[in-house]
């Protein structure tokens, strides 16, 4: 099995500055993700890994620390358009498989990342793939925050919402049963899909959810989910997100 692993990183960000080149127990955030993702050796794990981004500073801290990086235009209007020119730098073929792993998940889990990218290879009908777990509190359902994927009986995505879906409507207020699924933010793509998707339309529902991957469902591609039993490691939004990843890795 052969997939790249692409790791977009902005330099700039609102809630944390230069959150990519944070320290985590002596390494820039960003290098922890791909040193992370490259401990999944093949033929388990990714034959590549590269950092994608809008910063010549990015990219030659990765290279120091023996990270492969492409350095992206700077007016990109989502990750997945970073990605897509990323996937002409590297001259990707359009039936390789590559993997988006955000460059604030320093905890991200290797098998994870091969789970998804394996699913893509089984699922012939889906253009991209991405994960869930299970929600077990109503806190979590009721959060907005917290991104929710509806699927059907092929564990094909139907739907993500802000909102708590599936809404149980005999008992309001309670976890529908079977539990419903939270979604984590990575995902596998065909580079030929990905090569299309820039050029589609942003999607109405995309806009009033502030969620791209409404943008596939919305024009017909097909979105198979990869279920975990584990959740994924703290990402890293704010400072106080920030501290306790640090904690982690100095524990």
């Amino acid at each position: 099995m052969n997939f790249t692993v692409l790791i977009p990183a902005r330099l700039a960000s609102t809630r944390l500055p230069n959150k990519p080149l944070a320290d985590i127990g002596g390494l820039p955030m960003v290098v922890r993700v791909a040193h992370r993702v490259m401990s999944g050796t093949p033929p388990e794990g990714p034959v590549r890994v590269c950092v994608a981004t809008d910063s010549a500073k990015i990219v030659q801290v990765c290279q120091s620390h023996h990270v492969e990086a492409v350095l992206t235009r700077n007016d990109h209007f989502s990750g997945s358009d970073r990605l897509s020119e990323a996937c002409e730098l590297l001259n990707l073929g359009d039936d390789e498989i590559v993997v988006n792993v955000q460059g604030d998940e320093p905890l991200i889990e290797p098998t994870l990342v091969t789970a998804v990218a394996k699913l893509l290879i089984e699922r012939p009908a889906a253009s991209m793939t991405t994960a869930a777990h299970s929600i077990g509190t109503q806190a979590e359902f009721n959060n907005p925050n917290v991104v929710k994927v509806l699927i059907d009986a092929d564990s094909m995505a139907l739907y993500f919402s802000r909102a708590a879906i599936p809404f149980s409507r005999d008992q309001p207020g309670t976890l529908p049963v079977p539990a419903p699924l939270r979604h984590i933010g990575i995902y596998g793509y065909r580079v030929g899909f990905l090569r299309q998707y820039p050029r589609l339309a942003p999607a109405p529902i995309e806009v009033t959810e502030a969620l791209e991957q409404l943008r596939a469902l919305w024009h017909g591609y097909r979105i198979a989910v990869h279920i975990t039993e584990q959740a994924p490691g703290p990402g890293v939004d704010t400072t106080e997100d920030l501290e306790r990843v640090r904690r982690l890795f100095t524990a």
